[in-house]
């Protein structure tokens, strides 16, 4: 009888202290995945290369009538006068200029939406995160990309990366 009290004790206290060890360990998360490949990620995605795209289309449509000025210059050279060829020099020159300060608008601004939609992201993330450590009891959990090797098992990306798709289905970017 005591026989089996021990036994049972034993098998109680290695139930209960490798619990206790799981929650010890540490889980990761691949955060960059669960930004790509999330709903709302890929969709804030898409969104955003649609408009650079755009932006850009239309950046090199001006370009091109830029150049197209720019050789009716040129074929001008010899028609005009030198005060006349300069000053239609200097104003395609500053339309250039200004076609560059819209180029690196358009790339700021895209830069300002992808970190404000990470940023919408990471915020909708970390209540899930915290909610799926207390339900799992799990104490620490890291950035895939800051680990060297780790046990499959330990990852928690799909768990989280589900409960983000049914909690946000999109982000606004403007």
């Amino acid at each position: 009888m005591i026989f089996y009290f021990k036994r049972i004790l034993v098998i109680l206290f290695i139930f209960l202290t490798s619990a206790n060890l799981y929650a010890e360990i540490p889980h990761f998360l691949d955060f960059k995945f669960v930004l790509n490949e999330s709903n709302a990620g890929k969709k804030a995605q898409t969104e955003l290369k649609n408009r650079l795209d755009k932006g850009i289309k239309n950046i090199k449509e001006k370009e091109k009538k830029l150049q197209e000025e720019e050789k009716k210059i040129i074929s001008q050279k010899k028609i005009l006068k030198p005060e006349e060829y300069k000053e239609k020099v200097n104003e395609l020159r500053s339309k250039v200029v200004n076609l560059q300060k819209e180029r690196q608008n358009l790339l700021n601004k895209t830069s300002v939406s992808r970190n404000k939609a990470r940023n919408e992201l990471l915020k909708n993330l970390n209540p899930i995160i915290k909610s799926y450590m207390q339900e799992k009891k799990i104490r620490m959990v890291v950035d895939k990309k800051s680990l060297l090797l780790a046990d499959d098992n330990l990852d928690i990306t799909k768990d989280i990366m589900s409960e983000l798709n049914k909690k946000l289905k999109s982000i606004k970017l403007d």
